[in-house]
């Protein structure tokens, strides 16, 4: 016990828990100042996503790569899913579709690109499962294609059509999540063996932790990680007109970011262990599953939760970012073999959609 009190205690993104109950205090004692409240609660969203990072290693060791992927996956987007609850109940129908695109781009780009650059500089050549990593790329396309479909009805919608664009969106969710389903289905159940990892020769974890201390910690910091993402997203506002930074940019850049860290953190750290099959699994399964649960749930969500139904009518350019994201993230990975360049090449293409983003004008 002492032993462990002693490890939490040195230097570590540990200490930046502290910023929990600054976050808490600055959020009613000075609400007046939205960038500070901004910044504490993404400066304690880090160390939340480290003990996100952490848990799910734990659990992987135990149930395989595949799954350790998708339990991190799952955790890893409560914080979008909450940040775009909460932003559909307040109306910012625009910045949910930002930040959903957001997300995508950043584990696809930036999260995938930082895994092999920083894993890359620890060994010459890493080594994973491109079969599994070609079934998430398809279902990304699949995403695509969701995207596309009510964003082009939407160019054509008028008064007397409106309320059958609202059933076409129903309609899509209905069929993307039993689409999504089905995935994990073919994942778990009936072919295990597809995703099967390569072994890796990264470095051995010396202390295990047990089942339900690595789920109890998952939760709870999956909880954490929802809290502080909620008092974020309420700041954004003030913050965005203090700093003069558009909302744009906030929603597809900082908030995505943010309220995605744990899973970016996930695929870094497994990525410079020499584990890219879970590295690979957290980054695209986050993507797919951000595109195939969480959108077409939000649009079910808000037929109760929002003042008016939310639409998957994204835009042409926010369909076509994603579009080459998917064809730049797809050829970098094809060949099961990955080295730092081609985390270069992603995160190439990462920054000029951020000064994309940053440059576009707009509230």
């Amino acid at each position: 016990m002492e032993k462990s009190v002693t490890s939490f205690l040195k230097p570590s993104l540990n200490w930046l828990l502290v910023f929990i109950p600054i976050t808490l205090f600055m959020e009613h004692a000075m609400p007046d100042r939205p960038v500070l409240v901004f910044l504490c609660a993404a400066l304690a969203i880090v160390p939340i996503a480290s003990l996100i990072v952490r848990s799910t290693e734990q659990i992987a060791f135990r149930t395989g790569d595949a799954i350790g992927g998708l339990l991190n996956a799952t955790f890893g987007n409560a914080p979008e899913l909450i940040i775009a609850f909460v932003a559909l109940r307040s109306g910012f129908m625009d910045m949910v579709r930002a930040s959903l695109i957001g997300a995508i781009l950043a584990n696809l780009l930036l999260g995938l690109g930082l895994a092999f650059l920083l894993g890359g500089f620890r060994y010459h050549i890493q080594e994973f499962n491109p079969r599994a990593a070609g079934m998430q790329a398809s279902m990304m396309m699949l995403a695509v294609i969701s995207m596309m479909v009510p964003g082009s009805y939407h160019v054509l919608v008028t008064e007397e059509t409106l309320q059958y664009e609202r059933y076409l969106n129903i309609g899509i969710a209905i069929v993307l999540l039993v689409s999504y389903a089905l995935s994990l289905l073919f994942m778990i159940k009936t072919h295990p063996d597809f995703f099967r990892g390569e072994k890796g020769h990264g470095e051995e974890e010396e202390h295990r932790w047990s089942v339900g201390k690595a789920v109890g910690l998952l939760v709870a910091a999956s909880v954490l990680a929802a809290w502080m993402s909620e008092i974020l997203v309420g700041a954004v506002e003030g913050a965005s007109a203090d700093l003069g930074i558009s909302k744009v940019f906030i929603g597809l850049v900082v908030l995505a970011v943010v309220g995605g860290a744990a899973e970016l953190g996930s695929a870094v750290m497994m990525g410079r262990k020499n584990r890219m099959d879970l590295a690979m699994g957290i980054a695209l399964g986050s993507s797919v599953q951000i595109a195939l649960f969480v959108a077409p749930l939000l649009v079910l969500l808000s037929l109760f939760a929002a003042p008016q139904p939310f639409v998957l009518a994204f835009t042409l350019g926010e369909v076509t970012l994603v579009f080459m994201s998917i064809l730049i993230a797809t050829f970098v990975a094809s060949g099961g073999k990955t080295h730092w360049y081609k985390g270069v090449q992603l995160l190439t293409v990462y920054l000029i959609f951020s000064i994309l983003f940053f440059l576009i004008p707009g509230k």
